[in-house]
C-alpha cells in the first residue's frame, strides 16, 4: 500500500509517504512557513518514490494538539486530496506521533509527550510501548498546567517535546528526574504513517469530511485581566 502522511501541527513541517514497508519524508523546521512548503514537500516525496497521486491509498494526518492554524492547514490538504482521488483519511494525534518518535529507546517507560500550549499550559499524554512497537496511549490526553496533570505511577519516565524545555523543574517536580529528556523533537509525518499504517489495515479509514481537528481547548489567547493574573 502507498499511504501519505502529513503534518503541520507545530514549528516543523512534514509529509511521508510509506510505501511497501519503506518510508521516505521530507522534514524542515519552519515556523509560519507551513502553507508556502506543504504542498512541494507532497509532490517532492511522490517525485522521489516514483509514484502518481492517483497510487496513493489512502492519506494520515496530524490532527492535533498544536497551533490551531497549522493544524487546521494540515487537515484541509489531506481532505481536498482526499475527496479529489476517494481516498480514505486517518487522523492521528500529535501527541501520539511525538512518543513513537522515541518508541526505540522506550523500552518499560512511559513516555509523556508534552508540548508547549503556551498560557501557562501544556498539551500531555502519557504513551508505552506495546508488543508491536507502537506507542498506546494511557489515559487520555489532557491540557493544562503541569501541576494538574494526572499521571500515572512509574519507576522510570522518558519526556519528549517543546514541554520539556518550558518547563522542565515543574515536571521533574511532578515525575522525578526522567531517564531520558528530549526537549528538541516535534512530531513528524514518518511517525503518523507507523502508527497509520496497521490502522488502515484494520479498515480505520474515514471520510475525508469527518477527520476532525482535535485542539483539546478551545481559547487561544488570554485576556488582559487573565494575563496579570497568570
Amino acid at each position: 500500500m502507498n499511504l501519505l502522511a502529513i503534518d503541520t501541527a507545530t514549528e516543523a513541517c512534514s509529509v511521508a509517504l510509506s510505501s511497501h514497508g519503506q518510508v521516505l519524508e521530507h522534514y524542515q523546521l519552519a515556523p509560519r512557513r507551513h502553507a508556502e512548503l506543504v504542498l512541494p514537500m507532497i509532490d517532492a516525496v511522490l517525485a522521489e518514490a516514483g509514484l502518481h497521486k492517483q497510487q496513493i491509498d489512502a492519506i494520515a494526518v496530524g490532527k492535533g494538539p498544536g497551533a490551531f492554524t497549522g493544524v487546521r492547514l494540515a487537515i484541509s490538504v489531506a481532505q481536498g486530496i482526499a475527496l479529489g482521488l476517494d481516498l480514505p483519511v486517518l487522523g492521528i494525534s500529535s501527541l501520539a506521533a511525538l512518543a513513537q518518535d522515541l518508541a526505540g529507546v522506550a523500552d518499560d517507560a512511559m513516555v509523556l509527550a508534552c508540548m508547549d500550549a503556551r498560557m501557562g499550559e501544556v498539551y500531555a499524554g502519557v504513551y508505552r510501548r506495546g508488543a508491536d512497537g507502537l506507542m498506546a496511549l494511557v489515559g487520555s490526553e489532557s491540557v493544562g498546567p503541569v501541576s494538574a496533570l494526572g499521571l500515572p505511577d512509574s519507576a522510570r519516565w522518558v519526556v519528549v517535546g517543546s514541554g520539556w524545555g518550558s518547563y522542565a523543574a515543574a515536571l521533574t517536580a511532578l515525575i522525578g528526574a526522567p531517564a531520558l529528556a528530549d526537549a528538541e523533537r516535534y512530531p513528524r509525518a514518518a511517525m503518523i504513517a507507523r502508527l497509520a499504517v496497521p490502522g488502515f489495515q484494520r479498515g480505520e479509514g474515514l471520510a475525508p469530511e469527518l477527520v476532525l481537528p482535535s485542539y483539546l481547548r478551545d481559547k487561544v489567547a488570554l485576556t488582559s485581566a487573565e494575563r496579570i493574573v497568570a
